[in-house]
């Protein structure tokens, strides 16, 4: 692998060589024509050569440093039998420049750089990808109610179903329930054919999404029937006490501010209960009051046993164009 050298940036010069110990892992750790290789070149500034299993890093003291700390993420990453992609290599950047965060991608004192913060569930191990999504996993096994704001693509509300999912396997809590408001995005879908379930599963789609990718199709199913899981729209809550369980309420600033008190007291005992919603997208219809999550978060912030997780654009972990999509809308007063 050859090619002109990246400027590093200013600081004492530095060069260091790695050796990876298992080949077969590098093809992935490299990526295809090097691709991983020259997204580290291009965002730290930093120039590298890998000659068989021997990889050269040149630049400045602290890139370089960088530079050794993610190829070794990404290494520890694929030992463990995690698939390494470009989203993934992007986010290692951030997690390594971020210095409060040190203990997330790199072993403090435990083997092989093991995160120490991770979700493990039948299909997958989830890591954090970005500062945020560590401070919101931590959040989600210190807290018993979590609230989560951010843009779509952040990771609220697939990183808490995979939370409730390994909860759910390994029995610290009875049930799982899924809920978000039956509200049509801006669209007026009109009278759904079917019964209730069929009714409302449209608007809980991205709910199911989640679910099959952290268990198999045959244990959701059956999760399901059994009761175990419940996928629902916030109206079927009133009434009810939820204990040994938990709950996730996706899409919450399409609450009315009576419908999020109404599902917050539903808290019962051993119970988690996560609200996402991104503040800024709020789908109620026109003339209705203002959204239940702004006046929760209003109320809430600072309350004993209530944790608050912020996301933004640079915390999107979708295509990287979703993020400049949602910072030109977030900068509009359109």
């Amino acid at each position: 692998m050859s090619r002109k050298p990246v400027p590093a940036q200013p600081g004492e010069r530095s060069r260091l060589e790695l050796l990876f110990d298992k080949p077969q892992y590098l093809s992935q750790l490299f990526g295809q024509y090097d691709q991983h290789l020259v997204a580290l070149e291009n965002r730290l500034g930093v120039y590298i050569t890998a000659r068989g299993n021997r990889v050269g890093l040149e630049g400045s003291a602290e890139q370089v440093a960088l530079a050794r700390d993610v190829l070794n993420d990404l290494y520890a990453r694929i030992s463990r039998g995690e698939e390494v992609d470009t989203g993934l290599v992007d986010a290692s950047i951030a997690m390594a420049d971020e210095p409060h965060f040190d203990g997330i991608i790199r072993a403090d004192g435990g083997g092989a750089g093991a995160p120490s913060v991770m979700i493990r569930t039948r299909k997958k191990t989830i890591v954090p990808r970005t500062p945020a999504q560590a401070h919101y996993m931590r959040a989600l096994t210190s807290h018993e109610m979590i609230f989560a704001l951010g843009p779509a693509g952040t990771g609220k509300t697939y990183v808490a179903v995979a939370q409730a999912v390994a909860q759910l396997i390994t029995g610290s809590v009875q049930r799982l329930i899924l809920s978000r408001p039956a509200v049509e995005a801006g669209e007026r879908l009109g009278f759904l054919p079917g019964d209730m379930k069929e009714k409302v599963d449209p608007y809980l789609r991205p709910l199911y999404d989640a679910l099959y990718d952290c268990l198999p199709a045959e244990q959701v199913e059956r999760r399901i029937a059994s009761g175990e899981i419940e996928i629902a729209p916030i109206a079927f809550m009133r009434g009810r006490t939820l204990a040994d369980a938990f709950v996730i309420l996706d899409e919450a600033q399409n609450t009315t501010p009576a419908q999020m008190k109404m599902f917050l007291t539903r808290f019962g005992q051993n119970s988690r209960m996560v609200i996402c919603g991104d503040p800024n997208q709020t789908d109620l219809p026109g003339g209705v009051q203002a959204s239940g999550l702004a006046d929760a978060t209003r109320r809430l912030e600072g309350v004993e046993g209530i944790a608050f997780a912020r996301f933004g654009a640079g915390d999107v972990v979708r295509h990287p164009i979703v993020g400049r999509i949602v910072e030109a809308y977030e900068g509009t007063d359109a």
